[in-house]
């Protein structure tokens, strides 16, 4: 089966876009005399690895025990304690970091427990994040484990170190190693958590350090060499990655009700109720705080409906493009084995090749004399788009290959290819995933601030960058109000995307 040419078509866009982003900036630096690798940027690259590494440890390590805990108890508000879970997953970052701050900062709940400025708030903003991600992730891998293996370990009188040992130990030997990858990936490429919280000489990430040299110090040599730092460790972790980034199982829904049979071991529950117990005081208190504080501040004002204009058509354009992109890609991976890591690498390309880094070169090639709104709102559409590449097709890419698997045989031999194809025979097919994928480009592009910040607003401001504006202006009561706003949307939209991934669940 030959490839489909929208595929070709997805990848040399995709292709052209990294080198849209890449060679103006390398240009610029090698024109002033090569990239700068000094001290600062040796400095930005080990604060972004350690900061990785605690985020991750924090995050992987409690849930493991949590995971393993919920997968083997069913107990009364358990399938609440889920629900609150998914909430992280949908929030934006800069509303994560308010939500931490309402409960850590000097005026927060909990005041003064923890610095809530530098790597220690830099990392609890990560472990808010990553904990239930991790979580969900490990339980999915666990429900796969057959019940009669526990069952079976029950009957042999196994304690749970023993279980551990040689029932869900192989699962977790599998895929736990993907899990961490893909957590130290997201807090290595953190760009909003570390602007807010951070930002500073000793707090810098490489991504942030190249969005100062171009905005705040317009030094190109030093933000090239930064890129390419950038670049080279994402890279290095993509690969050490696999595809994990590809797995559907980061959306994949939770089987709520899913228990298993652990037999009548004593001193489990103690046990287990000493696991969950940080997953709540981690998880918990910052949504009950962000609620609470943004019910009382909500205003329906012309800043705040503007913005929710701007956040929805970005999010809708941004949907649009990724999907169609995802839906190429995705479509000829299915029908050309040979070439399904060429094309899986593509779609990767906006992790591989940061967001710092794409919109530094872009910002040299189209902005350096000023973008109108037009073309500032194509930028952040386009740059969205990269950035939820590699979850939309993640979503496409089962259904694809078992579309190809079923009907391409039957439509090369009846003629239909192409508009015909798509439209008979391809969309009602797709039903499900294609909305379930437009609907998760639409809520990471309306939740992120990254492009719009990095791009600058020129006119266009979106619930995210209200947000951030009216924390810079010390305005944090009607920052929790927009706040809220925002998360309402995003939740509401990801719960559907999350009903429509459960309609196809076999469980």
């Amino acid at each position: 089966m030959s490839v489909m040419p929208g595929g070709l078509g997805a990848a040399l866009w995709v292709l052209a876009a990294v080198a849209a982003g890449l060679l103006p900036l390398l240009s610029l630096a090698f024109s002033a005399g090569g990239p700068t690798l000094d001290g600062a940027v040796w400095a930005a690259l080990r604060f972004t690895l350690v900061q990785a590494s605690l985020s991750t440890v924090l995050a992987v390590v409690p849930a493991v025990a949590l995971a393993r805990a919920l997968a083997r108890r069913q107990f009364r508000g358990r399938d609440l304690l889920l629900r609150v879970f998914a909430v992280p997953l949908a929030l934006p970052a800069i509303v994560a970091v308010l939500a931490v701050v309402a409960i850590y900062g000097t005026s927060g709940w909990l005041g003064g427990i923890i610095p809530v400025y530098g790597l220690s708030g830099i990392v609890l903003v990560h472990v808010f994040f990553n904990l239930p991600l991790a979580t969900r992730l490990i339980l999915e891998a666990l429900a796969s484990t057959p019940p009669e293996a526990h069952r079976l370990a029950a009957q042999l009188g196994f304690t749970d170190g023993q279980v551990f040992a040689h029932v869900d130990g192989p699962v977790l030997r599998n895929r736990l190693p993907a899990i961490a990858g893909l957590i130290f990936l997201l807090c290595a490429a953190s760009f909003v958590t570390v602007l807010t919280l951070g930002g500073g000489p000793s707090a810098t990430t490489l991504e942030v350090a190249i969005y100062q040299s171009l905005r705040m110090d317009f030094d190109p040599a030093r933000a090239a060499g930064l890129a390419l730092v950038q670049v080279a460790l994402s890279v290095t972790l993509v690969a050490l990655a696999g595809r994990m980034m590809l797995a559907p199982a980061a959306q994949a829904p939770v089987r709520l009700r899913q228990g298993r049979f652990c037999g009548g071991r004593a001193g489990g529950k103690g046990a287990d109720g000493r696991a969950v117990a940080p997953g709540i005081a981690v998880v918990v208190p910052p949504v009950a705080a962000l609620v609470m504080s943004g019910l009382d501040h909500v205003t329906l004002n012309g800043a705040l409906l503007s913005a929710l204009g701007w956040s929805l058509a970005i999010g809708g354009a941004a949907a649009l493009v990724a999907t169609a992109l995802g839906y190429g890609l995705a479509g000829a991976a299915a029908r050309a084995p040979r070439w399904r890591g060429w094309f899986e690498g593509v779609a990767l390309a906006g992790v591989i090749v940061p967001p710092a880094v794409m919109a530094t070169g872009w910002f040299l090639l189209f902005g350096r004399n000023g973008t109108s709104i037009a073309e500032l709102f194509l930028l952040v559409v386009a740059l969205n788009a990269l950035m939820a590449l590699p979850f939309v097709v993640a979503v496409l890419a089962p259904a694809l290959t078992r579309l190809a698997a079923a009907h391409d045989r039957l439509c090369a031999s009846l003629g239909i290819s192409g508009w015909a194809r798509l439209r008979f025979i391809d969309v009602p097919a797709l039903r499900r995933p294609l909305a379930q994928a437009l609907l998760l480009a639409g809520i990471m592009a309306m939740g992120d601030l990254t492009a719009i910040t990095l791009f600058g607003s020129g006119g266009i401001l979106t619930l995210p960058a209200l947000v951030y504006q009216q924390m810079g202006h010390y305005r944090g009561h009607l920052a929790a109000g927009t706040a809220l706003v925002l998360a309402l949307v995003i939740f509401l939209s990801a719960w559907l995307a999350e009903h429509l991934g459960a309609e196809d669940d076999p469980h």
